[in-house]
């Protein structure tokens, strides 16, 4: 049964044996690929030189700071308001949003678990954006990649907007 989300999980090997072109070119047929990869990479530089044991607003600070040095531009917790029946019931804050496409939910745990996903996922229904990260600073760097395709979001009588209106 199709839930209308897909995963993508960084701790196992997808591909086994398989050159660093061959897998450029599976991660090319990604959507917005080529931004989550220049994400994670950016991840992977934070988590190398910070290291873990930080809290994840410290976490939060240098991805915000290696983005935008990386020339992306970021937006740190951002509101996400949830609608129901045309009423706004409660509002999420995103952790961080990269050139209005994806969504970073940051972790500092000893492992990435489902309900961490099954919250990103969340926030995902409640905007327009497609694209989700789940990145762990814990004891190992740990990543995930959701998608959760609009057609597939139904959220009965939702006036859901771009996050990227709902920061101007």
């Amino acid at each position: 049964m199709s839930h209308g989300f897909s995963r993508i999980s960084a701790d196992k090997s997808l591909v086994g044996g398989v050159n660093s072109s061959v897998m450029v070119n599976l991660r090319a047929d990604l959507k917005h690929g080529e931004l989550t990869d220049k994400i994670i990479g950016v991840f992977y530089d934070v988590y190398n030189e910070l290291g873990h044991g930080f809290l994840e607003s410290t976490s939060a600070e240098a991805m915000c700071v290696a983005l935008q040095q990386g020339g992306l531009t970021v937006h740190r917790e951002v509101p996400v308001p949830v609608w129901f029946r045309r009423t706004k019931i409660g509002q999420y804050f995103a952790d961080l949003i990269v050139s209005d496409t994806v969504l970073l939910e940051l972790k500092a745990s000893r492992n990435l678990e489902s309900a961490h996903e099954a919250q990103l996922l969340h926030y995902l229904r409640a905007t327009d954006i497609e694209i989700g990260l789940l990145l762990n600073f814990g004891l190992r760097p740990q990543f995930r990649r959701l998608l959760f395709d609009n057609a597939r979001k139904q959220i009965s009588e939702n006036p859901r907007e771009s996050v990227a209106k709902v920061l101007a």
